[in-house]
């Protein structure tokens, strides 16, 4: 059974950063593929940025690309995202989710584990 726990988050202004963390256990975490996800009130769940074992990342263009920055420590079994230039817009329930099988993909039901989530509220 593989376990996700995140954190990290909290209130920030606009314009600042913050740091999330994803701790693994359970599985050998360098051979999962990561995702962030997020989900703000009253809206889908959606994709935030995804890492491969070896470092690589997709990120999603429209929202995050060039803010947002995924990377991973397998020996300390926890991938990370960095934020910056945060907007009110980026105010959601952060999750992060593992998957074992291919590549890392922007589809959440390519994920088969998931973190509990932790909240990111940004003011304006």
């Amino acid at each position: 059974q593989v376990q996700l726990v995140e954190s990290g988050g909290g209130l920030v202004q606009a314009g600042g950063s913050l740091k999330l963390s994803c701790a693994a256990s359970g599985r050998t975490f360098s051979s999962a593929a990561m995702g962030w996800f997020r989900q703000a009130p009253g809206k889908e769940r959606e994709f935030v940025a995804a890492i491969g074992w070896r470092g690589d990342s997709i990120y999603d263009e429209d929202s995050v690309k060039g803010r947002f920055t995924v990377s991973r420590d397998n020996a300390k079994n926890t991938v990370y995202l960095q934020m910056n230039s945060l907007k009110p817009e980026d105010t959601a329930v952060y999750y992060c989710a593992a998957r074992y099988t291919g590549r890392y993909s922007s589809r959440s039901d390519a994920y088969y584990y998931w973190g509990q989530g932790t909240q990111v509220t940004v003011s304006s």
